[in-house]
This record gives structure tokens, sequence and C-alpha cells, in this order.
């Protein structure tokens, strides 16, 4: 006799069971050790893939062993459903993005279902549902309060054709993705978040953390954060009241400088060549820079300058120095101006080279020679043609040199960070509102809190051109909190990275409907114990959440001070694979290679052949 396994029959069953008797239900039970395992919660592009059975599989193996272990686990899943592709979809084929959103939604969710995974769907949290976006409103006025939420005009990819704010992976060779349309930097008014005045502690945490986070990630968020000690000098214009700020780690090399060198969107740029024989020449190389997007400059590989036909003075030494202005400069990376020096540092060297700008040495080596014709000397040394300052070793001059700045009012002692504010303003539809109202009486009013939230209109057209929330009246027009006059709303939405930046929170307490979760149920179930998702996230997710958290704490809502304890960055499903065999082959051993010898020869093999 055969009995046919019917597998499909069998696990509907058990899933409907499971369902039934709320199996992965979850409450909090203080006497007993919780564990929280997430992984990354995805877009709702319509269809589960591999990349997410891998990701999702892990957690669910161990939240099941966990649970049977007697752990109170916590086990949610939830949809980042805000973004650019519903709005896409909606301008190519006409379905609203709601629509397209909550159909991918119900379609993705029985697919989850469908594959067993232990998922409290309780706590299941949607980011474009209005009880959920009301909050990302809430912290953002939370925020608006205490000044880490501000506006301020910034320079922004922009499609005069689509008029449009573009994300530098949307500049393709310098136009449009979507219209071809060459793309110019163009400075619009946008809403920020000051997480600078978080970078130290962000960096300094990073300390909690080593052992229990992949050393590549903690590496890759510190250099994000690129803590750097140096140097502010002032450089004066010749003839002119202008001044030229800089930032430098190498206040030792100040007696080098034989140039200056200016990003085509610093404002002086321009102006400082207004009357001058090259004006002409600087305004069309500022032009050709402001139409390509940062991540275009960043690849550029020849070095090009335009000089402006001034001269700033050194202040140390009295000397006359030209002023360029050079692609490799970027604006937005410390003040957007720099003090060349060619001896010492190669992107100066290979633009003085081509331009025929002097190289003068004030650094050599503590041994032996170097012919900083040929190439920069960027180490540490002694201090050379530097005029008191001759014989000092780097890290003395350094000091001496900064103090000799800060003596005579020309500079200080500084610590510069690479990471810049947070710019959440977008030009789209598909997005979190941003709670604010502008009155000609009143300025600036914040959207008050029983007022939230601030809902996206349904009726909207989308044509491609601009930014439909601005073609929606009963939206744009509203009455002032304050005064109660005729007032305008703002029609930029929220960066989707708001979403994600504290839904870990949302799912111990999803249902609140007072505040955004409530404090008890956070310190019982937070941090985080096991967080699971691709390294793609290993800077602006990660960074973010940790942001968020850090704010959060500060206003008394959570009690922890990082959101994930370990983190696990699980690989990703790739149609290339090898047999061990064949690799041990490849690599000339035999199997008796220990795990580490054989990663020290796989990536001697990787670095060797790329």
């Amino acid at each position: 006799m055969t009995r046919e396994y019917n597998f499909k029959q069998i696990e509907e069953d058990l899933l409907k069971e499971w369902e039934e008797n709320n199996l992965f239900k979850t409450t909090e039970e203080p006497q007993k050790e919780k564990f929280y395992v997430l992984e990354m919660f995805p877009y709702p592009s319509g269809r589960i893939h591999m990349g997410h059975v891998r990701n999702y599989a892990i957690g669910d193996v161990v939240n099941r062993y966990l649970k049977m272990k007697g752990k109170n686990t916590l086990h949610p899943m939830g949809w980042d459903a805000f973004g650019m592709p519903a709005e896409n979809a909606a301008i190519k084929s006409g379905v609203h993005p709601a629509r397209w959103t909550y159909d991918n939604i119900d379609y993705m969710k029985k697919e989850l279902k469908r594959l067993g995974f232990s998922y409290d769907w309780d706590r299941e949290v949607t980011t474009c549902s209005p009880d959920y976006y009301r909050w990302n409103q809430w912290i953002f006025l939370k925020m608006y309060e205490r000044g880490i939420a501000y506006r301020k005009s910034a320079v922004v990819n922009w499609c005069p054709h689509d008029m449009t704010v573009l994300a530098n992976e949307q500049v393709i060779e310098g136009r449009c993705w979507r219209c071809d349309t060459p793309v110019v930097q163009k400075e619009i008014p946008s809403w920020f978040l000051r997480i600078t005045d978080y970078a130290e502690v962000l960096l300094d945490d990073l300390e909690q953390l080593k052992g229990k986070w992949p050393e590549a990630v903690l590496t890759m968020q510190k250099n994000w954060i690129g803590k750097s000690v140096g140097a502010t000098i002032r450089f004066p214009v010749e003839d002119s009241t202008q001044v030229i700020e800089v930032f430098t780690t190498r206040p030792d090399t100040v007696f080098g400088v034989t140039f200056m060198a200016l990003a085509p969107e610093h404002p002086l740029a321009i102006e400082l060549a207004k009357g001058t024989e090259q004006e002409e020449e600087v305004q069309a190389f500022v032009q050709k820079y402001l139409t390509m997007s940062t991540k275009d400059r960043n690849i550029v590989d020849e070095k090009e300058g335009v000089f402006t036909g001034r001269y700033a003075i050194n202040p140390l030494t009295g000397e006359k120095v030209p002023i360029w202005i050079a692609n490799y400069i970027l604006w937005g990376y410390g003040t957007g101006a720099i003090m060349a020096v060619p001896a010492h540092d190669e992107r100066d060297h290979e633009f003085a080279r081509k331009y025929g700008i002097p190289i003068k040495p004030v650094i050599k080596p503590v041994e032996g020679e170097w012919n900083y014709e040929e190439k920069a000397y960027e180490e540490e040394g002694v201090l050379i043609n530097s005029n008191g300052f001759d014989g000092l070793s780097s890290e003395e001059a350094k000091e001496k040199i900064t103090a000799e700045l800060e003596k005579r009012g020309i500079g200080e002692k500084t610590i510069n960070f690479r990471l810049r504010d947070w710019n959440i303003s977008r030009q789209r539809y598909w997005g979190t509102p941003i709670p604010i109202i502008y009155c000609e009486d009143c300025g600036t009013v914040p959207v008050p809190e029983e007022d939230l939230p601030v809902l996206l209109p349904e009726n909207v057209e989308f044509t491609g051109m601009g930014n439909p929330l601005e073609q929606v009246e009963e939206f744009v027009n509203t009455t002032c909190p304050k005064c109660g006059k005729p007032a305008k709303r703002e029609t930029d939405t929220m960066d989707t990275f708001i979403d994600s930046s504290w839904y870990f929170l949302r799912y111990c307490d999803p249902h609140n409907d007072k505040m955004p979760f409530d404090r008890e149920k956070a310190d019982y179930w937070m941090p985080v114990d096991l967080y699971i998702g691709g390294i793609e996230h290993a800077v602006l997710h990660l960074l973010y959440s940790r942001f968020f958290t850090k704010f959060l704490r500060e206003i008394g809502l959570v009690d922890v001070e990082e959101p994930f304890t370990r983190l696990l960055t699980q690989g990703m499903v790739l149609k290339k694979w090898i047999k061990i065999e064949k690799l041990l082959e490849i690599l000339g051993v035999d199997e008796n290679i220990t795990l580490d010898e054989l990663k020290e020869k796989v990536q001697k093999l990787k670095d060797e052949k790329g």
C-alpha cells in the first residue's frame, strides 16, 4: 500500500492551525527572558525573491529555536511602503501609488505566510499608513522644537524639464534618467535634520558594538562620520574684504601653499572673477560643472581648473597665491575651498604639474631623499622652508603652527566631520508630508500636534512634471494655526529613510494611537537582540536608526543608547557558485587546510584576479 505525501494540503492545514491559535502572537512577560529578533523589512515591490527568503529564513530559525528554549521572543514583520517606484508606476500606468502599494503588500504577505515564517502578524506596520506616518510627523515636530529640524537652501540635482529634484542615482551621464534632459545644479529651500550634532556620540558609541557588529560595517560608519582634527585658516583675498576659509588636517604644510582652489559651487567662484580677463572663462567652467551630479564629479579622472585672475594672501608668510576654481574640490566637503600644497598632496601635485604652478616642499622625510617634482610626499616628517618652524616634526609643528594662528587671530584648532546634516526634503507625492505651514504674517509655523496627521490627498494627477502636491489646491491652501489667516502648506515630503529609522520601536507597540509607542513596552523589548539584513544598509539606514534612537532617548521615549545589539549581514544570493573540491583544486591546497588559511588564500586570489 502506498500513501501520497500531500505537502500542499498538510502545509495549508498547519498554517491555518497556527493562525487560528495565534501561535506566534507575543505579549510582554516580565518574568521571562525576552529576545527580539528582527529582519530588515521589505519594500513592497510586488514579489518576494530569494534574497528575501534567505534573510527571513535565518530570523525564522533563530526565533523558533529560542521560543522552544523558553524565551519570550518578538519576531515582527512590516512594510517600508513609501518611495519612488510607486510614484513611477502611477506616472507610467495611472495606478494610484496607494493602490499599487497595498496590492503588492497583499500579494507579498500571502507569499510570506505560505512560507510559514513565524511572524506575529498582529504587530504588522505599514509606513504609508496614516497611523504610522502621523508619528513621523510627531517626531519631526519634536526635532523642530529642539532646533534639530531646520530649513535652509541646498544645492540639488534639478531636471528643468520634469521640474523635480533628482537623487545622484537618477542622474545618468549628466542627464535625467527619465527624460534625458541635461541636469543642472539648483539651490532650493530644503528641510534638514541636524545629525551632525550627534557626530561625536555616534562615533564614540561604535565602541559598544565591537565584536557584535561586522567589523566592515563599523569601519564604514566610522569613515562616513569621518572625524578629522586640524585647523581652520583664513586667507584674505588681495585688494578685497573677502576671506577664503579653509579646513586642513595638515597645518604643518601651510608654508608650502602655492595656490588656492575653490569648488565650482563656491559662492566666491564667479564673484572673484568679475571684472577680470578670466570672467567669461570662469563662468563657462562653473556652468559646466554645475550640470554634473556629485556622483559624476567623484569619478572624474582628469583634474581641470581655471584661474580667477585674483590672489589670496598666505596669512603666515604674506605671499600672494593665485586662486583657482578646480573640479576636484567638492562643495559640501569642508568649506568647499582648500589651501593647495602640491609638494605634499597628490591631487594638488597633479593639478600643479598640469597648469605650471610652483611646487614648494616644506616637509622632508626623516630618512632619505624625495623627488618632489615627480611625486608628492604625503607622509609626516621634518619641516623645511617654514620660517621659524624648521626642524620640528610634523606632529610638533601642527600644534605650534595652530597656536600661532590662534595667537594672530587668523585661525584656530578645529574638529571637523565628513558627516553632513541630513536633507530630508523630497519633491514627491508618495512620502510623509512635512507638517509645516507658511504664513505671511507669522512665518514658519509647525502644525499643532492635535492636527496630526497631515494627510496625503487622494485626488492627485501624476504627470512626471514637478511635485504633484503643489497642484492640489485644497492641500496647499490652509489657514495659519496662529493667526487664522490664509496660509500655505509645505509640499515637500520626507525622505523614506525617516520611515525605517524607528520602525523597530513601533513594533513594540504598533496599535498605540496616543504616542509613537509606550515607554514601558519599549523598555521591555529594546534593544533588538539580533538584526538581520544586507550590508548595503551599513551606513545610511543603520546610521539614521542610531541617530533617531539617541534623539528619542533624549526626549525620554526610550532608555537604550543603541538600537541593535547584534547585527548579521547575511550576504546575497548569487548565481555564481563553486564546489569546495573545485575551490581547493584551484587554490592548490588539500582538504586539511584550516578555515583561516582557506579564507586567506581566497582573499589573495580575489585580490590578484579582481
